[in-house]
């Protein structure tokens, strides 16, 4: 008989705000079931959310430690099958490992770990262990963001020539840390945010978006580093100017000091024949532009779009799809994965489109290279 995938979650509890999306968005397919958790480091507020979440109060519990030793003790088909990470990146890599090193899949919030030797260690842990990871660069699970890219893979766009990628937000204008603003606390403190702030926390999604539109990885980077904010402690502005693999320059600017902006992703793209612009603010829109023929818009839900990205679409054209929806397609392929094996077979290849742990390294090596780099008198630095 089948059954749901079991999920358990680490973080997330009363007041957190990525662990709520993470539920709806592995929820929305009804392929999961949340059925325990360690939803603070505060026992009391673990155990005040479980009951928010309904849960039975035997598989709330007071730390990541016990919930998977527990969890790992009960019958198979009962216990969870995976641990949803949705913890400060600090508390990235503990309950990873230990969930890794207990059998369980892991599906983590990025960026991947607090510094690079933890990345290292959990890529190491995950490819002896043959076990499932997964890592919720959101944008990727957007139909339009696949269309993109299956258009330049198969050579629409000819040779790629240029990349500009740029991610503003506003909401880190004034040094709200300052207020206990949560959010804003912990992104701007190096002991729970890591070596970086602002390329840490959005820029690690603009070069992922790079990179998985394309196809093409970032060999070389420029970088001007800025703590715009006086006395804020990490960064909060960035421009950088990109290499990639295949001879192709780019630009990756980002910014949470830009006042007035939402949550602005947008990347463009141009080859020998063409170019293209999408923009999460209007993500069911894909602009293709021709060199000899008049520009093109594309739909989500309309015309003839790839296998790939209708299989990520789950609405008639005119009923747009967004945040939440592409969140959903990272767990619900993440959750056929896991079916898959538990049944013995092999997956879609379609549903195997999530980022993995290789990507989540990526991620950090961007981090500390675009650091580097911005630190650097020599400014070009290789990756």
């Amino acid at each position: 008989m089948k059954r749901k995938i079991k999920m358990g979650m680490v973080g997330g509890g009363i007041g957190a705000f990525i662990g709520a999306v993470h539920r709806m968005a592995a929820n929305l397919d009804g392929e999961i079931e949340l059925v325990c958790g360690a939803f603070s480091s505060d026992p009391d507020r673990s155990k005040a959310s479980g009951e928010m979440l309904y849960l039975h109060p035997n598989r709330v519990y007071a730390n990541y430690e016990e919930m998977i030793l527990r969890e790992k003790a009960l019958p198979d088909g009962e216990r969870m099958d995976f641990v949803s990470i949705v913890t400060p990146n600090h508390v990235h890599f503990g309950p990873a490992k230990m969930a890794l090193e207990n059998g369980f899949h892991v599906m983590c919030d990025k960026p991947l770990s607090f510094n690079l030797e933890e990345a290292y260690a959990l890529q190491k842990i995950v490819h002896a262990s043959g076990l499932l990871f997964g890592l919720t660069h959101t944008y990727t699970g957007y139909p339009m963001v696949k269309q993109a890219r299956l258009m330049i893979k198969n050579g629409e766009l000819g040779p790629i020539r240029k990349v500009v990628v740029e991610y503003p937000q506003g909401w880190l204008s004034e040094k709200i840390e300052d207020a206990n603003q949560k959010q804003a606390a912990w992104r701007n403190d190096p002991n729970r945010s890591g070596i970086a702030g602002a390329m840490g926390d959005i820029g690690t999604h603009a070069e992922n978006l790079a990179e998985y539109v394309t196809g093409l990885q970032i060999t070389e980077m420029c970088a001007e580093i800025s703590t715009i904010v006086p006395g804020r402690l990490l960064d909060d502005d960035g421009n950088v100017l990109l290499r990639f693999n295949n001879g192709a320059k780019g630009a990756l600017v980002v910014s949470q000091i830009a006042a007035g902006e939402e949550n602005n992703i947008k990347i463009y793209v141009y080859g020998e024949k063409g170019g293209l612009e999408w923009r999460q603010m209007e993500p069911n829109t894909l602009w293709v532009k021709w060199l000899d023929r008049h520009t093109q818009m594309y739909r989500t839900g309309v015309g003839a779009l790839y296998p790939e990205v209708q299989a990520h679409t789950r609405v008639p054209a005119g009923h747009p799809e967004g945040y939440l929806e592409a969140f959903a397609n990272l767990y619900r392929n993440f959750a056929y994965c896991i079916r898959a094996r538990i049944e013995g077979k092999e997956p879609d290849p379609v549903y195997t489109d999530f980022p993995s742990i290789d990507d989540g390294v990526r991620g950090m090596e961007f981090i500390y290279k675009v650091i580097e780099s911005g630190k650097s008198k020599q400014k070009w630095v290789k990756w």
